[in-house]
């Protein structure tokens, strides 16, 4: 008791959290909510770089572009008419931080270059753990995960595809991101956070 005691005090007086909580993001879809936790111990760079696009707005009125059943679902870079966003800088990238690219993970999408990651992000359908890093070769960095909404998730997957010719793999209605936001996870509320900051 007494221990338990000294450490709270200990917390208290150097204002450290006893449980630090990872952040949490909503994403309102057309076909509803979807909520991820985000691992910012393991994936710091490509967190505070979700965030980042997560804050300012730019995940606001995005589409699913690219949906592979049995595989992931993509989203992060286009409007619905198709038009590619501008991004930030490229990261480095985190795949070596232990995560797996399991069903319901969020991972970021890149090229062949390890460290091209910017906006573009992608859920895992099924666990997809030949996307993981190994001794020789980096995968694809896992930063977060579905902890609410793997149902929407799933109704993505679903959509009818093909409309497009040179967006074969986008749904033929667009499935947007109407809103991503942070949120506290004490009551469940969005966190104000301004657009620019």
């Amino acid at each position: 008791m007494m221990r338990k005691l000294v450490i709270f005090l200990f917390c208290t007086l150097f204002s450290l959290p006893l449980f630090a909580q990872n952040p949490q993001v909503k994403l309102e879809t057309d076909l509803g909510v979807i909520r991820i936790e985000l691992y910012a111990k393991q994936a710091p760079v490509t967190v505070e770089n979700f965030l980042a696009y997560t804050d300012s707005g730019f995940y606001d009125g995005i589409i699913f572009h690219r949906v592979v059943p049995g595989f992931v679902v993509q989203a992060g870079g286009f409007t619905f008419d198709f038009q590619r966003k501008e991004t930030r800088e490229a990261i480095a990238n985190e795949s070596a931080n232990g995560l797996q690219n399991l069903r319901g993970t969020l991972s970021m999408a890149r090229t062949n270059d390890p460290d091209s990651a910017t906006s573009q992000f992608f859920i895992n359908l099924v666990d997809n753990t030949r996307l993981d890093a190994s001794e020789d070769k980096p995968g694809y960095a896992v930063f977060g995960k579905v902890i609410e909404g793997m149902d929407i998730v799933e109704k993505i997957e679903r959509e009818p595809r093909g409309l497009y010719r040179r967006h074969p793999e986008a749904p033929n209605t667009p499935i947007r991101i109407l809103s991503a936001k942070r949120i506290t996870t004490s009551d469940n509320t969005v966190a104000e956070h301004s657009k620019g900051e």
